[in-house]
């Protein structure tokens, strides 16, 4: 399944030059910028998690680190993206996003695009690895992280995952 996203005409350019590796532009994108200045200060993207999706709007966040400490930033979609695509990220959803608004598309494997193996289809931008954080995956957790989850989860507005959350503190 594919995750369709509209974007910008700038994030669209900048996504573009990303995925192109031999384009480089005379002078550093937005995205460039951030990636040399992350670069510079030891900050590493390591995920890209679309979490929410209202009114046809995506949420999503930048999980960030330094010195072994991880920040969760707030970002638009299509700058989050972009700067997964820059710093080798993964792009992680979750189920029910993914089943309110994925798409099947029919792969032609005939397609020169395809034959070739070299070439990235946009469609391939946000890859289908999917979060799914059911119950088991807290029971490692202590007590403290699952109460910073659950203030995370209601944060986002994520009220599935709090739900799950409590449950696992509820058990315990």
């Amino acid at each position: 399944r594919k995750l369709p996203i509209v974007i910008g005409a700038f994030e669209a350019q900048s996504i573009a030059i990303a995925l192109e590796k031999e384009i480089r532009p005379p002078r550093p994108l937005t995205h460039d910028l951030f990636k040399n200045f992350a670069d510079r200060f030891d900050i590493v993207v390591k995920q890209v998690i679309i979490h929410k999706l209202v009114d046809g709007v995506f949420y999503s966040s930048l999980i960030c680190e330094r010195d072994k400490i991880e920040e969760i930033i707030d970002a638009r979609t299509s700058d989050a993206i972009a700067l997964a695509l820059r710093f080798n990220a993964p792009i992680f959803t979750y189920k029910n996003i993914l089943d309110k608004a994925g798409i099947y598309l029919k792969v032609n494997p005939k397609s020169e695009d395809e034959a070739s193996g070299d070439s990235v289809l946009i469609d391939d931008i946000v890859a289908e690895k999917i979060e799914t954080q059911g119950q088991e995956n807290y029971k490692s957790k202590s007590i403290e992280e699952l109460h910073n989850l659950l203030d995370e989860a209601v944060a986002n507005e994520d009220y599935e995952k709090a739900a799950k959350i409590r449950d696992e503190i509820s058990k315990r």
